[in-house]
């Protein structure tokens, strides 16, 4: 039987630097003091006002390309995971397929918000596992400044930009590759957070301008202690589910909106701080890219080896939750 190996990763990031200090001057107060005790976010990317999800994407995926030594006509299928897509339709992963010249690829997006990279690799290894196919690109992209109010404190400060692409190819190594996974959502959470204009329940008018429906908004505070009960739930059954103990994992790669709630996953498994790499620091609130991202820089400064057993733990609007298991 086959199994679904993870042979490379690729980045982007918007070029615009936008420090905690650009935030102060625009709101009138002083937020940097908050974002650095509390989610220590300094700076983050912005896509310029003519870059668009499909060109993180494509700059993302060309990485992945040359990392991983080969051609875009090589792929048998690209996801993209994202919920700032480039159209409503046709889907964004169809506009990068062209774009890349990946010729010889299905194509199809995965919507399961900030959740949406971990559902989407475990959707990729399925497809391996089933026999069906060889190679595998898989995109988490976010291009959440497009549908940001600048005057909304609670979101402006906190969403960026950015792209993070991973390529999946089939092994034969049982003891390599993907091993578990889990997906689950909370419903009863959807009208807390998202964007809830555009789609057929709320069309865009001039109302829903007029009242910025159209864009990002925190309805409800979540509780803050959901998102570390539900990464360290997931992390002891993908550890249960592999016969393992959750310390016999290399790192952890979590969704990265909270330094704190990671911290206090990490404390409630009983393992090291320094085994969830983060990059949010300079990057802000990346959604369905962070975790590539984490990833892909994980791998760039040899945080993480071949051989490495790692726990991929993504939440996001809906609320969705996803996990999964690989050794590199």
């Amino acid at each position: 039987m086959k199994n679904a190996k993870i042979i490379s990763s690729g980045m982007y990031v918007p070029e615009d630097i936008y420090p905690n200090a650009y935030f102060n001057e625009l709101l009138g107060e002083d937020v940097d003091t908050w974002l650095r005790e509390n989610v220590e976010i300094f700076e983050r990317r912005w896509c310029k006002e003519n870059e668009s999800t499909a060109d993180l994407c494509e700059k993302a995926a060309n990485a992945a390309l040359q990392n991983a030594n080969l051609k875009a006509s090589d792929l048998d299928l690209l996801i993209i995971s994202t919920d700032t897509p480039e159209y409503i339709s046709p889907s964004t992963a169809a506009v990068v397929q062209n774009r890349i010249g990946a010729k010889n690829a299905g194509t199809f997006d995965l919507n399961a918000a900030c959740a949406g990279f971990v559902t989407a690799t475990e959707t990729a290894a399925h497809y391996i596992k089933s026999g069906g196919l060889d190679k595998i690109m898989v995109i988490g992209a976010y291009g959440m400044s497009k549908y940001l109010n600048k005057e909304d404190k609670k979101t402006v400060t906190l969403f960026a930009d950015g792209a993070g692409a991973v390529i999946l190819t089939s092994t034969e190594e049982k003891n390599k590759g993907h091993q578990t996974g889990k997906l689950i959502s909370k419903g009863e959470y959807a009208d807390w957070m998202g964007i809830y204009a555009g789609g057929t329940k709320t069309p865009i008018d001039h109302n829903v301008i007029d009242h910025k429906d159209h864009q990002l908004k925190f309805v409800k505070k979540f509780p803050p202690e959901l998102n570390p009960q539900m990464w360290s739930m997931l992390a002891n059954q993908l550890a249960e589910n592999m016969g393992i103990g959750v310390s016999e994992v290399d790192q952890f790669l979590i969704t990265q909106i909270n330094i704190n709630a990671i911290r206090e996953t990490l404390k409630i498994l009983g393992v090291p701080q320094d085994k969830a790499y983060t990059v949010m620091h300079h990057y802000g609130y990346t959604g369905s890219a962070c975790i590539p991202m984490a990833f892909h820089q994980a791998w760039e400064h040899q945080k993480i080896k071949e051989g490495d057993t790692l726990f991929f733990i993504g939440s996001g609007g809906g609320l969705a939750f996803a996990a999964n298991a690989f050794i590199l």
